[in-house]
């Protein structure tokens, strides 16, 4: 090893190294030690039989017991000591930090440790780390969540296996039955060939059904054409079902034929479906391998549980403290400033967006590396008014002081202050006791620019605060109380009435002047009765810092109708912090159907970051949901599982994770193979885009015919599709793209699909979760216009081209897709237009020397008018109904415009770069002419249709400069 150099990571990373041994050491519990080469494709299981024999010809033999009482430990390259209880993997996956490897005796139960073990290399964070917290709250969130998970688990076992099928293999869906029949009415009584096979046999033979029959009718003509071919014994239909060759889909239900998105796609395209009758004891088998798996760990683990939370001694009623509320800033430690400047600590409290009290600042210290202050800050609130939710913000600024300006001036010198650091911490626990006692709070960098009191950002408090000390507390009083005697609405003048109307109507009202916040406060009855939809706007204008004001409000809403879901996601927002509120919004989620949750799941991810404490409706909602359907669980999953490294929820989310999967035994091994995989497409990426010599394709091949490559690549799910089965990677197809990032395109084969390969792009490097939402939102688009019954997919090439056309027009211009070269176009051989890298959206279009690059609001050359037209320049009816198209398109849009908004407005807690704040959704208020008629909204988007159409030479000139830019490319 080279001087100064230590550990062995370049030696696991070395890429001309894979065929090569490498030198291990063994210590022996006998205190024998061994050292001899090992393979790194060598797995943990294979080198412990090798240890064995060549242990046996040394001293003390005798005094080893079986192998499987032993475990391999070994430094990580974390630091960390770490037990190799999976022993499947191998020892350059394992990449221990030393080439030595202990051999220690087994300790606790082997089943729970294995488990314990896979969860955390699944998750990316040993479950070690949760147990160093030694938080109360932490503790007693994993105690409910394990007993919450495998009582599901348990549930889940004893199901009929039609109703497992619902969980495991959910239907893939259409949002409606059949295409568009408009100018399709030939294919109204078409029938649909199908072919046909039964398990474990090769014969098939082909049925002809009707696209509207249910699938138990398919399965009767298949059992009766299996009975007349090969004189079969009579058998139920219910015993069966159908499959999908090659894939984990199955057509079953009540649900008519084209709906399934399978057989919908193979309509569209004029494919004969390929199914497997599957027999119903073959799920019976799937489920009770399940089913074992996840008794053995239940029998065998532990049923300790940690300590509960003390209580505090001398607790009384929060209410009867009608002292201001102060707090004792005591001192700081490693503050990073300069000398000479002062520190200056302004604290705020606040419920939610809403600042409860004027800020304190604290008096200036010198800059040192323990600054001391001991200074009482007192608040301008009684503790008795302290809204549960409560959430205290601290700021530290460096005071410095400008220069001073030459005598005889009359200006004063100017100071500024420079942010440094922030933290929030709650005022309340996760006990409802009001903290007291002392605390060290670790606080997070300020962002450069920043000059005030820093609000946006929310940390849980299980992972920003460590509690010193715990001292007496006081007790949050449970609200109980009657309702106040409330005047008849007939009592209230007619114009009250009118001016109510007018502000619930307004759907752009966030801001309220004075008198309109009283009037609605005093209307709130009214708001409840007439526009229940609008409980947004009257939880905005309460004073949560006024106790009688929150009663009334907490009292109102125990009463309050439920809210359709996509209307109740508003108030999953930062700004509506109380758990009444919360829990009221969670009623209202639990009627979103599977489909309808699985488009929204990843913004339900994203306000957990709101939550303020581990253990919230919002998780045991999600994880109920993911452990009835194994989709929702597998999305839910990696939506967590892509940000377990973001610091201020890597705890949080880590704490999820390992409920689910507390909850799926089964599930762990599908989800770690789709990891090690993804692990390897890493490798990959790395070596293609920083290796020692220029990388080609040949190269590229050449790493993935390697077999731990081979062995990791084949056989899993796909990440991006759970249904879809990535059987055997075709390392001859695989490539990367010339582009920044180098893309890997990895081809997959399946034996069972005639001829077909399956594409999967990987790229590593770039932040794609703007395109993900994009994608999301585009798919959102078609699942509404299908419900309206316009399908922008057809299967003849012009037609498909001209509504594909008409969908991206409309979508590109409302979402404000931006950087829309030719490159970024594409066009299947079915004549279906799609676009992709969505980069920039919500009007941020790219500048160049100051010049907007893209001045027309999207994307229709005379080239694909051209197309439309079918290539006569006076076909104007083909044009006109492609623009028909697009203005129903946009309609359509527009009457689901409120879901748009609050899905973008859900992941400003995300952190993307282009959707920061409200003021960044204020484009896709305007190109949904939000709180416009219909009328209004339609004459602005034929303006802006018109526009394209008459601007798009400069499209042809920006697409000149685009490719000529490329082609300059060094």
């Amino acid at each position: 090893m080279s001087p100064g150099k230590y550990g062995m990571q370049e030696e696991w990373e070395k890429e001309e190294a894979w065929d090569q041994g490498i030198m291990m050491d063994f210590l022996l519990p006998t205190g024998i030690f061994l050292k001899f080469p090992v393979s790194r494709n060598d797995t943990i299981k294979t080198i412990k039989k090798m240890v064995w024999k060549n242990a046996k010809s040394e001293a003390l033999f005798s005094a080893l017991g079986d192998p499987d009482a032993y475990v391999f430990t070994c430094i990580n390259q974390t630091a960390e000591r770490e037990e190799l209880e999976e022993e499947s993997r191998r020892i350059s996956d394992v990449r221990p930090f030393m080439c030595v490897l202990r051999l220690v005796a087994r300790e606790g139960d082997r089943v729970e440790k294995l488990t314990n073990a896979q969860i955390s290399l699944l998750i990316g964070k040993g479950l070690h780390e949760f147990e160093a917290q030694k938080n109360h709250e932490v503790n007693e969130f994993r105690t409910k969540m394990r007993a919450f998970c495998e009582e599901k688990a348990l549930e889940r076992q004893l199901l009929p296996w039609r109703l497992w099928m619902e969980y495991s293999f959910p239907c893939d869906l259409e949002p409606c039955c059949s295409p568009h029949e408009e100018g399709n009415n030939k294919k109204k009584n078409t029938k649909i060939f199908v072919n046909i096979k039964f398990e474990a046999s090769e014969e098939s033979f082909m049925l002809q059904q009707d696209p509207q029959d249910l699938p138990m009718a398919l399965v009767k003509s298949a059992l009766k054409k299996k009975a007349t071919v090969f004189r079969s014994v009579r058998q139920e239909p219910e015993d069966y079902t159908l499959q999908v060759n090659g894939r984990w889909d199955f057509i079953y239900g009540d649900h008519p034929l084209c709906q399934f998105k399978y057989m919908f796609s193979c309509l569209r395209n004029g494919q004969a479906p390929q199914l497997t009758m599957v027999h119903h004891s073959t799920i019976s088998k799937y489920q009770e391998e399940q089913g074992r798996m996840s008794n053995q760990l239940f029998q065998s683990r532990s049923l300790s549980r940690p300590p509960p939370l003390p209580l505090k001694k001398n607790t009384s009623s929060l209410w009867s403290i009608n002292e201001p509320f102060y707090i004792q800033l005591l001192h700081g430690s490693r503050v990073n400033a300069d000398e000479g400047m002062k520190l200056v600590v302004q604290a705020g409290l606040f419920h939610g967006s809403e600042l409860l009290c004027k800020v304190v600042t604290s008096s200036e210290v010198t800059v040192r590396s323990e600054p001391l202050w001991d200074q009482k800050l007192e608040f301008d609130i009684s503790v008795s008014d302290l809204p549960r939710m409560s959430r205290l913000c601290f700021a530290l600024y460096a005071v410095i002081e400008k220069t001073k300006k030459p005598r005889g001036t009359k200006k004063k010198n100017k100071r500024a202050d420079c942010p440094i650091a922030w933290v929030n911490t709650m005022v309340f626990d996760y006990k409802d006791q009001l903290k007291t006692g002392e605390f060290l709070l670790s606080a997070w960098p300020s962002v450069p620019g920043t000059n005030r009191l820093i609000l946006s950002k929310s940390v849980s408090t299980a992972s920003s605060t460590a509690p010193v000390s715990a001292c007496s507390g006081l007790k949050n009083p449970v609200w109980h109380v009657a309702l106040a005697h409330i005047l008849s609405v007939r009592d209230f003048l007619e114009f009250q009435l009118l001016r109510l109307k007018e502000i619930m109507d307004n759907k752009n009202y966030t801001e309220f002047f004075e008198d309109e916040k009283e009037l609605l406060w005093k209307l709130r009855y009214e708001v409840r009765e007439r526009y229940p939809e609008s409980l947004s706007k009257l939880l905005l204008i309460t004073k949560w810092n006024k106790r009688e004001e929150v009663v009334l409000m907490v009292s109102l809403l125990r009463n309050w109708p439920d809210l359709p879901a996509i209307q109740a996601l508003e108030l999953l927002d930062y700004s509506f912090p109380d758990p009444s509120v919360r829990s009221f919004t969670i009623r209202c989620l639990k009627k979103l159907s599977d489909p309808e949750l699985l488009q929204c799941l990843i913004q339900l991810v994203q306000v957990l970051k709101y939550e303020s404490y581990l253990d919230c409706d919002l998780t045991t909602f999600l994880l109920e949901r993911a452990l009835s359907n194994q989709r929702i669980g597998h999305f839910l999953f990696w939506h967590l599982r892509s940000e377990i490294h973001v610091s201020s929820v890597g705890l949080r989310f880590g704490l999820i994770l390992e409920a689910y999967c507390r909850g799926n035994i089964h599930h762990i091994k599908l989800l770690t193979k789709q990891n090690e995989a993804l692990t390897k497409m890493k490798a990959l990426s790395d070596i293609v885009k920083s290796g020692s010599h220029k990388m080609t394709v040949d190269d590229l091949k050449l790493c993935i015919r390697q077999e731990s490559y081979m062995e990791a690549l084949s056989d899993l799910l796909s990440p991006l599709n759970p249904s879809i089965i990535l059987t055997q990677i075709c390392a001859d197809k695989c490539r990367f793209m010339d582009s920044k990032m180098k893309p890997l395109w990895m081809m997959y084969r399946n034996p069972c699909f005639q001829g077909e390969m399956v594409g999967i792009i990987f790229k590593n490097g770039d932040d794609l979760r703007q395109d993900m939402l994009t994608l999301q939102m585009i798919h959102l688009m078609e699942n509404l216009w299908k419900k309206e019954g316009l399908d922008l997919r057809l299967e003849q090439a012009i037609e498909e081209f001209t509504l594909s056309c008409a969908g991206y027009c409309v979508a590109t211009y409302v979402l404000g897709i931006g950087d829309r070269h030719n490159d970024n176009i594409m066009i299947r051989e079915t004549g279906q237009l799609f676009h992709i890298d969505f980069g920039h959206f919500l009007g941020n279009f790219k500048r160049k020397l100051g010049i907007n690059r893209e001045r027309v609001p999207f994307i229709l050359t005379y080239d694909f008018v051209h197309v439309i037209q079918q290539g006569r320049t006076n076909n104007s009816e083909k044009f006109e109904r492609f623009r028909e198209y697009c203005e129903w398109a946009y309609k359509i849009l527009c009457h689901n415009g409120i879901l748009f908004v609050n899905l973008f407005a859900m992941m400003k807690a995300a952190g993307l770069p282009e959707l920061t704040s409200s003021k960044d959704i204020q484009y896709l208020k305007d190109s949904l002419a939000l709180g416009k008629s219909e009328e209004e909204a339609l004459k602005n988007f034929k303006v802006k249709f018109n526009e394209a159409l008459r601007e798009s030479w400069k499209t042809k000139v920006n697409w000149m400069m685009h490719s000529l830019a490329k082609d300059n490319r060094p």
